[in-house]
This record gives structure tokens, sequence and C-alpha cells, in this order.
């Protein structure tokens, strides 16, 4: 039994002991295969779950059909009034249609081109037309998939790198509102592609639903249950030295428009430790406790005070209310995507944020490489490059296809070749050789980096096919004119 596959399947929402018992039997390749009979068979009950992880429906068995379309045709006769017939050569699923196509040439379309297929022709009701898109479909396909033996690593490190050398070294976009500044150009591909734990300048857009994304005092009220609101914010800090005590004098203004009350400052102040407080009308007395009744420890507390979180999300240091398409939306600096993906009002299905580790962390490795494409892409497209995004599907697939974000460098993608000598032209050199020679490595000269060192054809491209003619034999043919 693999605990990759029971991850992966729990991942998908299977409970862990159904996981458990799949894998015992199957691999994720092996249970994709299974036919919905197969798959009843063995899993009884659980087979519908089964199924919904890899976006199938099992077919319901139809019983006593015969039955009951003799009923219906005895009602039929009876009433007067008979159904009309569909259309003949209109089917009424294209997908479905498609589908048997593609099987019956033995050609290979996407899903995604498939879904898109099908809606565009049930759209325009072109199911006459149906064999002959299908065919172009599968010509266009064929066209635009990269030739046998390309190098395609080396092709996409040339779109992305190319590009990448007429980038602005430092760059701080104002997103929308001049008071958050966000890292863009080369510094921030250099984040997303080295898979830093915490990004320079973290930010989220924060969408919101309901009646919050159309009223601006309920988005208000989202944007001060995530910005950290600190005493200092609301209440001016005061240390009377000769009478020993802390004043904090609160600004209504201020409380009003965060949406503080009293009690939300008494319920902070309370969890300090060694001070006595005493409420007044505007203003609150923190004193020392008896023993401790120094200036130092006065100074202390105020410090604290200072300080003191009342509400908020911490980690985010402000939040912005802005008007798009007759919606509002937060932006903020700094982020927190689990905490915020918890309160009410927010949408969680757009809220996104530039902290891709965030969105491996609480939304899995599949958002995490559609984070590292968006980010990326966003990121090439704002300074006005246009690079093909297949090139940086491919990076984005390369760093998360064991499960895990991985940097290209050497403590991932690079330091992970299995070519001692493409490993050793990457970075530092000796360790890598001294290591190998160590382990008595042997390098079998596959890729491109260790051919071109080494000086020998690479086995890439024309390189890949060896042929070889005999000139004697060649002579002898004779030329048919």
């Amino acid at each position: 039994m693999s605990s990759s596959t029971v991850n992966a399947l729990v991942k998908r929402g299977l409970s862990k002991k159904l996981a458990e018992r799949v894998a015992a039997q199957y691999t994720l390749t092996e249970l994709k295969k299974l036919s919905d009979k197969e798959l009843k068979k063995q899993f009884g009950k659980d087979a519908e779950k089964i199924a919904k992880i890899f976006g199938r429906k099992l077919e319901k068995e139809e019983k006593k059909s015969g039955a009951k379309k003799k009923k219906s045709k005895k009602k039929e006769a009876s009433t007067g009034k008979a159904k009309k017939p569909k259309t003949a050569g209109k089917p009424t699923d294209a997908k479905e249609e498609i589908m048997k196509l593609l099987d019956k040439k033995k050609e290979y379309l996407s899903i995604a081109v498939i879904d898109e297929l099908a809606s565009a022709i049930e759209r325009e009701g072109l199911f006459d037309k149906l064999e002959a898109i299908v065919d172009k479909a599968i010509e266009e396909y064929n066209n635009h998939l990269m030739d046998p033996y390309e190098a395609c690593g080396m092709v996409a490190a040339q779109s992305i790198g190319e590009p990448g050398t007429q980038m602005t070294m430092r760059t701080f976009h104002y997103a929308g509102v001049a008071e958050i500044n966000v890292t863009l150009g080369l510094p921030r591909l250099i984040e997303i592609v080295d898979a830093r734990k915490d990004p320079s300048t973290p930010m989220m857009t924060v969408y919101l639903d309901g009646v919050y994304r159309i009223n601006k005092e309920k988005a208000k009220e989202v944007a001060n249950r995530i910005e950290v609101t600190r005493l200092i914010n609301v209440a001016e800090i005061e240390t009377d030295i000769s009478n020993m005590k802390v004043v904090v004098r609160t600004n209504p203004k201020s409380m009003e428009r965060k949406d503080i009350v009293m009690e939300d400052l008494m319920k902070a102040l309370g969890k300090m430790s060694k001070v006595e407080i005493k409420e007044g009308k505007d203003e609150i007395e923190i004193f020392p406790e008896k023993e401790n009744e120094n200036y130092r420890e006065l100074r202390r507390i105020s410090e604290e005070i200072k300080n003191i979180k009342i509400k908020g999300i911490d980690g985010i240091k402000r939040a912005i209310i802005r008007k798009e398409n007759d919606e509002y939306v937060i932006y903020t600096e700094g982020s927190n995507f689990e905490k915020v993906l918890t309160l009410d009002g927010v949408d969680k299905t757009r809220t996104k944020t530039n902290d891709i580790q965030a969105v491996y962390q609480v939304l899995g490795i599949e958002a995490a490489r559609n984070a590292i494409i968006n980010e990326a892409h966003a990121t090439l497209q704002e300074q006005g490059l246009n690079v093909d995004i297949r090139h940086i599907m491919l990076v984005a697939d390369l760093m998360t296809s064991d499960g895990h974000i991985r940097p290209i460098g050497r403590q991932g993608v690079s330091g992970e070749k299995g070519s001692v000598i493409a490993r050793a032209a990457f970075e530092i050199t000796v360790d890598h050789l001294l290591g190998a020679s160590r382990k008595g490595e042997v390098d079998e000269l596959r890729g491109v980096a260790e051919n071109v060192i080494v000086g020998q054809p690479i086995k890439l491209g024309t390189g890949s096919v060896e042929l070889a003619i005999d000139v004697k034999k060649l002579g002898k043919l004779k030329v048919k004119k």
C-alpha cells in the first residue's frame, strides 16, 4: 500500500479508511482505468464516491425499462397524444459524440478542448457539422504539439530567460492604490522560481460576497476585522511619572471608524500581567504593582501598551477598500490566507494572495501550481513581455511534480539532476565531482549540458536519429526517369 496514493485520495475527498482500502488494491492510474461495472463490483456503495474524484458519474442501471415503455405507449394510445420523436442525426450530448469520434479515429484531444467544443456546438446548434469541427480541432491540436525529441526544457528556459534579461531590476508597482506597493520585475520572478517561503511584499486581494460586495459599510466591517488595530491607533498614551501611572486617552472618532468600543480595550488590556487597571469615562489608568513601582517598570508597561492588539488578523498591516466593476474589493498589505478565508462575507472562491507557499498550505499543490503560473505570467506581462504561457506551465509542472514546491536551483530541480556533469556545470562544481567520484556514479550523457561539455553531438532533435548510408550500394541504384 502506497502512502502517497492514500494521501492523494484523501486530498481528493475520500475518507482515510476508504483511501487505505482502495490504495491496497490499486494505484491512481489503475483506478482511473476501471470501468463502472468493475468499480461497483469491487467497492459497492463507495463506487460513486471513488468515481466522483475523477469527475465521473456512474451509469445507473435501468430496471424494468421495458415495462415502463409499454405503459407509456398505452397512455399515449389512450390519450391520443404521442411524444414527438427526437430529430434524427442530432444527438443531445455533443461531448459524448466527440468522445466516440475520437475513439473511432484513434486521436486525442484534452478534456478542456473537448468541453469547449461541446459547449460551442450545443450553443450554436452545429450537430450536423460536428465531424468536420472535430477533424479541424484534431488538425490544429496536432500542429501545435512539440516535435519528437524536441529539447522542450531548453526552449522554455530560453523563452523565459531572454525576455527576463530585459526586465527592470527593481520595480515597485502600486496595485491600484497608492498605499500598497508590490515587488514586481526581476526580483519578483526570482522569488517565484526560488520558491521563497516569505515574499518581500506579501499582499492579498479579498473579494466579498452577498451584501458585503455592494454595501460599502458592510465592506468596511470586513476590512476592520481583517486589519490589525493596535491600541496606539485609537488612543493617546501618556506616562505620568509623578503619579507612577500610564494614562490611555481614547479617541472617539478613531474608535468609531474602527468599530471598537471601550469593552474591547479593557479586554485587550486585561491580558497584561503585573498591573492594576482603573477604567474612567474616556480614559484608562494603568498602575504597576506596588512591589515593582519604579521608572523602568513604568516604561516597560508604556511600550507594551502601545503594541497591544485589539482586533484584526496577524500579519495584515493595512486593508484598503476599492470599488471595481460595481463591487467592493479589499486589498491588504501583508498576508494571512488561511485566517481570511474563515471570515464571514469573504468570497472563498475568488480571494487570492501572492504568497505561493500559503496557497500550497491551504489549497494544495494543484492550486500552488496555478498560482506559480499566474504570478510569473502576470509579472512578465506587467513589463510588456509576451512569453507563451506553456513555457511557464512547464516550469510550474517541474517545480510541483513531486507534490511539493521545489525551487529551480541547487537546492531543488537543478541540484537533483541525474547527470553529474550537468549538476557540476550549474554550481559548486568541485563538491559535485568529488561526491560523485566517492560514490562511483555513472553519467550516461543523455542531456544537453553534459554533451556540450564533453564535445559530442546532443541526442535531441535531429541528433537523436542515427542514419548510415552505404555509398557503394547507393551508386548501384538506377535512377528512373
